[in-house]
């Protein structure tokens, strides 16, 4: 576990779903831990630390409940809702995509 855990809670709880390998995902499982980016914003990649909940590693594939803790959320406030897509990449490289499922910061949360 890292710091970052004793000092915030996650700012999502997402199921994050890994193309598979033969969908140019990734070849190898990612472990708890793993910072790739996230496209909040249609013009903006922030990183990201995922825990996956019940599971220490997610194959290609595999879809797993997920909480992420962003980057300076303060960037980009109002940027998610419940139920949104966000693709998880590896720097252009797409490699799954996030849907949201609980906003614990409600600075990211888009007002309705």
């Amino acid at each position: 576990m890292m710091s970052m855990h004793n000092q915030r809670q996650p700012d999502v709880e997402a199921e994050i779903t890994f193309l598979s390998a033969e969908s140019c995902g990734k070849l190898n499982a990612v472990k708890s831990g793993y910072r790739p980016t996230h496209q909040v914003l249609e013009n903006y990649l922030t990183s990201g630390h995922h825990e996956y909940v019940g599971k220490n590693e997610v194959w290609p594939g595999e879809t797993a409940l997920t909480q992420i803790w962003f980057i300076t959320p303060e960037a980009y406030p109002g940027s998610l809702w419940i139920g949104r897509k966000v693709r998880v990449q590896e720097g252009s490289r797409l490699v799954g995509y996030a849907k949201i499922i609980k906003i614990f910061n409600k600075l990211l949360e888009r007002s309705a």
